[in-house]
């Protein structure tokens, strides 16, 4: 195998696999457990939690472009250097990590956050606070399961990719 392919894969893999854990700790424990507040409780946790992300913490920001950029760049490596891990497998984790977890949070996770980063939970009557949290959490809540099983297909198939090539 090669070398830079096969380093730049692992390197994917643990990448992937640290997205796919936290996208799996907000399916199974941090949305569950902020479901059992009431609205305005959940809308400002979730401003809270989330605003620990938005902040931009340089490892959080290193592995999730990891998880977008290493399936790429294994790629290309393998490639060029024509033999090493799985191209085939190599391109379609790519693929899903791009159209299943990238994608998503670009255009409906992080707008959904945003949104939600813009209200003033203090000033808003119950029905307001009922009404918000209708139009974020279900959604958001879908579209964070999809993000998980992709990022959990897409580990799978770049370890894989490892075994095979």
């Amino acid at each position: 195998m090669d070398v830079v392919a096969t380093s730049t894969t692992v390197a994917a893999v643990v990448a992937t696999g640290l997205v796919a854990g936290l996208l799996l700790a907000f399916a199974v424990v941090v949305m569950p457990g902020l479901r059992a507040l009431g609205d305005a409780d959940f809308l400002r946790a979730f401003q809270v939690v989330d605003g620990v992300i938005q902040r931009g913490s340089p490892v959080f920001i290193s592995v999730w472009a990891g998880s977008a950029v290493l399936p790429l760049l294994a790629l290309g490596t393998r490639l060029l250097a024509g033999r090493g891990p799985d191209p085939l497998l190599l391109g379609v984790a790519a693929a899903v990590l791009l159209l299943g977890v990238h994608l998503p949070t670009v255009a409906v996770n992080v707008p959904a956050n945003n949104r939600l980063q813009a209200v003033d939970v203090a000033g808003l009557d119950a029905a307001s606070a009922a009404r918000t949290r209708a139009g974020f959490e279900p959604r958001w809540n879908r579209w964070n399961r999809v993000r998980t099983v992709a990022a959990t297909l897409a580990l799978l198939l770049l370890a894989v990719s490892l075994r095979v090539g």
